[in-house]
């Protein structure tokens, strides 16, 4: 070969691998979520980065916490389009797009987080995913959060007790049922309630066991009811991907983004139920007075909500009561 000819074959190979090595490095993902880098749900979202990272495969996940790039409830739409990548998102808050999302935070419907787990393996979620999946979104991570309710004025154990309060209550079934107990509702994202309790706008609230914590509701509260034996309050929290997002990877990258989240779903199984604890400990260091609904307190809410956001998603949402009736089959 002239030396010429072997400079330009150098050349032309030294293009080909740098274009190949910029290409790998391109691709970067981004992730949202509406939570402080100290909420469990930021932490799973860090898992999938930092095992994106260690496979070496050519992704990073840019992580945008604390609603810096999309407001709460503004995830779903980017996630469908593929304009965002990545989100940590409370099902319920799509529920005005898919009005069988609501399901999703249904009082009383999961009734501790074993209970949960059998959840994601059921026909309920089977069909609760494919209308994820039919809107150009993909689960990688499952993952439910007990919750409780909490008040600046009284602690919360019979349905009489929320009467007259301004509460907030994530999603519709909940809201409905609190209505239906007498009390008023504003309705906004958790990230929301801690300035809402603070200037008089809310009495109390539901919310997540990491909401809680994470936004030192303590500070406005004065008494917890804790999920205890008895929870009424279970959301499916999932970490989404855009399926646009998804088919743009080839096939080492997309084992890698699935193996990731079975790592962040695997090590949020092995800590939900610390979250609970943990927010009845921080409550209690922090002077809040923390209690439990019996057994007898739980039915009366319950009672409550069959009457209100069970009979009114039966009644408004297609195939809603085969969709519960599914849900309530989960043993």
């Amino acid at each position: 070969m002239k030396p010429h000819a072997f400079v330009a074959v150098l050349a032309a190979s030294a293009v080909f691998l740098g274009s190949g090595v910029v290409g790998a490095a391109d691709i970067e993902l981004r992730a949202s979520h509406q939570w402080n880098t100290k909420d469990v749900r930021h932490k799973m979202v860090q898992i999938i980065a930092d095992e994106m990272e260690k496979a070496n495969v050519g992704v990073t996940v840019k992580v945008f916490p604390g609603k810096s790039l999309y407001k709460p409830k503004e995830q779903w739409a980017p996630l469908t389009t593929g304009e965002l990548d990545i989100s940590a998102f409370p099902l319920a808050y799509a529920a005005n797009r898919h009005r069988e999302f609501d399901a999703t935070l249904m009082p009383g419907l999961v009734k501790n987080h074993e209970h949960a787990a059998r959840m994601n393996d059921s026909e309920f979620m089977d069909d609760i995913k494919k209308i994820i999946d039919d809107a150009n979104v993909m689960v990688i991570s499952d993952a439910w959060l007990a919750g409780g309710f909490a008040s600046r004025k009284k602690c919360v154990l019979d349905p009489a007790d929320a009467k007259g309060q301004v509460f907030r209550a994530a999603g519709k079934a909940f809201e409905r049922m609190v209505q239906g107990a007498g009390a008023s509702i504003q309705s906004m994202p958790s990230s929301e309630i801690y300035t809402g309790l603070q200037q008089g706008v809310l009495d109390g609230a539901n919310t997540s066991s990491g909401s809680f914590v994470s936004y030192r509701l303590y500070e406005q509260l004065k008494c917890l009811t804790a999920p205890g034996a008895h929870a009424l309050w279970f959301m499916y929290e999932p970490i989404l991907m855009s399926k646009a997002s998804y088919a743009k990877l080839n096939d080492a990258q997309k084992k890698a983004i699935m193996a990731a989240g079975q790592k962040a779903e695997d090590w949020f199984a092995a800590t939900a139920a610390d979250l609970d604890s943990t927010m009845v400990d921080t409550f209690k260091k922090a002077g809040v007075e923390v209690v439990e609904m019996t057994a007898e307190q739980a039915d009366a809410w319950k009672k409550i909500a069959d009457e209100t956001s069970y009979a009114h998603f039966a009644k408004k949402v297609k195939n809603g009561k085969e969709l519960i009736d599914k849900a309530l089959a989960v043993q």
